[in-house]
This record gives structure tokens, C-alpha cells and sequence, in this order.
């Protein structure tokens, strides 16, 4: 049986195979992103090819996973970050849409009264989930942390 190369799958596809590589490893994203030097947050991300792998993290990636060296050119490619504007119906996703729907119009007066006119970057950008202990059962906390881009007058 001929091996298939990246060259004749898509992205979707070399995401499904690392997702299937991850769950026989037994690893988690902390263990993947430990081993790699990355947050399990970006970790997952250019996992699923939302954020580009520099050449030597996607060869450590594609080791600690069992991935030919083939996957290294669809894990270095630059993302389209393409995602949907619907709500999507998972539980979790939604929430979050729930959160910006909800609380978006806040965060945005929030930044500009402490900034100016301007957003918070999501390039230049971080994130953590971490489990908060809590007496009435654990709790989410997610941090984000994106740069401060005045908007250009012109």
C-alpha cells in the first residue's frame, strides 16, 4: 500500500490525521505544547491550522507524533483562518459566541475608554485556559491578551 503524502491531502485532512496521531500518543495539548515550547492554547491552534509552525517546532511536532516529514510544508504554510460567522451549536462554542454577543459591546467601550479608538489585536495576541478551584464547583478561566492598535486617522 503507497503512503499518502501532504501533497495530495488538505489541511482538513492533515488536522484530522494529528488529531488521531494525538489521541494514540495518549498525549494531551499541555504534553504536546511542553515538548514543543509552545502554549497548549497556540499548541491546538496550528494544530488545527489556524497559526503557522516555524520550520523547527513543525519538525519536532511532526516527530513527537509520528507525522512524515512530508506534513512539515501544510504545518509552516501560512493560515487562512477561516471561520464561520454562524453560531455554531456546540455547547461550548456557543457560550462563547454568548460572551461576545452579550458582553462585546462592554469590552469594546472598556478598551477605548482605556486606550482610545482602537482594538485589541488578534495577531499580535496570547491566551491561557487554566481550572480555577471554587467552593461551588471549578471554574473556566480563560485569559487573552492582545496588543493595543490605535485605528489610523487618514
Amino acid at each position: 500500500m503507497n503512503k499518502i503524502t501532504v501533497d495530495e491531502i488538505t489541511r482538513d485532512d492533515l488536522t484530522a490525521t494529528i488529531l488521531r496521531a494525538k489521541r494514540r500518543a495518549g498525549l494531551t495539548w499541555a504534553d504536546i505544547a511542553a515538548a514543543i515550547g509552545k502554549s497548549p492554547v497556540w499548541t491546538h491552534s496550528a494544530a488545527t491550522g489556524m497559526n503557522a509552525f516555524p520550520d523547527d517546532v513543525a519538525y519536532t511536532f511532526a516527530d513527537l507524533l509520528g507525522l512524515p516529514d512530508s506534513a512539515i510544508s501544510l504545518l509552516t504554510d501560512s493560515p487562512l483562518k477561516v471561520w464561520t460567522q454562524d453560531v455554531p451549536t456546540d455547547p461550548c462554542l456557543y457560550r462563547f459566541y454568548e460572551i461576545v454577543g452579550v458582553y462585546g459591546p462592554t469590552l469594546k467601550a472598556l478598551i477605548n475608554e482605556e486606550f482610545g479608538n482602537g482594538i485589541m489585536s488578534a495577531i499580535d495576541f496570547s491566551m491561557q485556559v487554566e481550572r480555577e478551584p471554587n467552593p461551588k464547583g471549578d471554574r473556566v478561566r480563560v485569559t487573552m491578551s492582545g496588543k493595543y492598535l490605535e485605528y489610523a486617522n487618514w
